[in-house]
């Protein structure tokens, strides 16, 4: 992928928090059709569609077939959150190659409307069953419990993440919670699998997002400002937890490197930055794995204000999965707020912002995906 040579030229979201009454399908299809509104772009010149829904294996041909579109080519792989971020490098790479022209990349599940339980289709391992672990959460569990070990890593800085997450998710009218949170009312909250209590957990909320790519000479006729992705780049370290090489340590620190090698960028060129922090935890691995401190420093970096409105070093500005939306992936929701903050209409513009980055997670901890945006010349 060559630097600058793709942009986002829409973004939307649809039905963020609950969204009774409408499919998976119906509102990635939704957030797709408000993308292209928002591009300039007509729904007959989208030619690749990538997508995953939490109910749907064959996503991507009931996509077409709801949008009436006959796509080139459709992709649905599925690596969980990260998912987004792959979709992006195989779109990106496809409209370099000229296979395609237009793509549209959409999610969406309404798996608080239709249950209120995150919606995956995947199981703990046969090895972690039989100690009865809460899946996903036990997983992250365990990274939380061994960086605590390891660095001395607190209660009180994981749950700095969640009340930053909160502050601005309260500058969101879309977020889905919102209200006043402190660092003892996450200390007070239920524990549900040691070390983490029910502060440091992601919603369950509907919510459905999309964005669409193209090359950048034709993007510069887009009816929204372009957004250039500069470089992108996925790593997988393992599947189960029990396989996780070291619990202190993702694949971001692979997938970050290349992609802001790829940007030509450093972190602290960085302007604004969202995580995928399905648990707050996430959020303090992942600042430490991109290179925005050093391994062990995450929670003293959250815990001193900087990640928070007003701070340094801004971080899911939108309130995130902790306090914006989590509708069993985030990814995509990363991506359009990145997109949201480089053209300045965002719900808490970062005056400036010229440089962003977007990291998304897979599974407990095994898929990382990093995406780095920039002003479209």
């Amino acid at each position: 992928m060559t630097r600058g040579k793709t942009a986002v030229v829409g973004a939307a979201t649809h039905g963020i928090g609950e969204c009774p009454g409408e499919s998976s399908l119906e509102m990635a299809a939704t957030a797709g059709l408000k993308a292209l509104h928002d591009a300039g772009v007509e729904l007959s010149e989208v030619d690749a569609l990538f997508i995953c829904l939490p109910d749907d294996m064959f996503a991507g041909l009931s996509l077409a077939e709801h949008l009436g579109v006959h796509p080139k080519f459709t992709d649905c792989n599925r690596t969980g959150g990260s998912a987004p971020v792959s979709h992006l490098i195989t779109a990106a790479a496809m409209l370099e190659a000229g296979e395609i022209n237009v793509a549209l990349l959409a999610y969406g599940s309404n798996q608080r409307s239709s249950g209120g339980k995150l919606s995956t289709p995947a199981r703990p391992s046969p090895y972690e069953a039989p100690y009865r672990p809460l899946f996903p959460a036990s997983g992250y569990a365990l990274a939380a419990a061994r960086h605590m070990h390891e660095f001395g890593t607190t209660r009180e800085d994981l749950a700095a993440v969640a009340v930053a997450a909160r502050q601005w998710a309260n500058r969101n009218p879309e977020a889905f919670a919102t209200g006043d949170l402190t660092i003892d009312d996450c200390l007070a909250s239920r524990m549900i699998t040691s070390p983490l209590s029910k502060s440091d957990f992601c919603l369950v909320t509907d919510g459905a997002a999309a964005i669409v790519i193209t090359r950048s000479d034709r993007a510069r006729d887009s009816r929204s400002q372009a957004v250039s992705l500069l470089g992108a780049a996925a790593a997988t370290s393992h599947h189960h937890i029990t396989s996780m090489p070291d619990l202190t340590v993702t694949a971001a620190s692979e997938s970050g490197p290349r992609a802001m090698q790829q940007a030509g960028i450093s972190p602290s060129d960085v302007d604004v930055v969202q995580l995928y922090d399905a648990f707050t935890i996430n959020t303090i691995l992942f600042l430490e794995d991109l290179g925005f401190c050093a391994k062990g420093e995450g929670g003293s970096l959250v815990s001193s204000g900087a990640i928070a409105p007003g701070g340094t070093l801004p971080v899911n500005t939108n309130g995130g999965g902790l306090s914006c939306v989590h509708p069993g992936m985030y990814g995509l929701f990363a991506i359009v707020e990145s997109v949201r903050q480089l053209r300045g209409d965002a719900a808490s513009p970062i005056s400036g912002a010229e440089i962003a980055l977007a990291h998304t997670n897979g599974g407990t901890l095994s898929s990382q995906a990093t995406a780095i945006f920039g002003l479209a010349a």
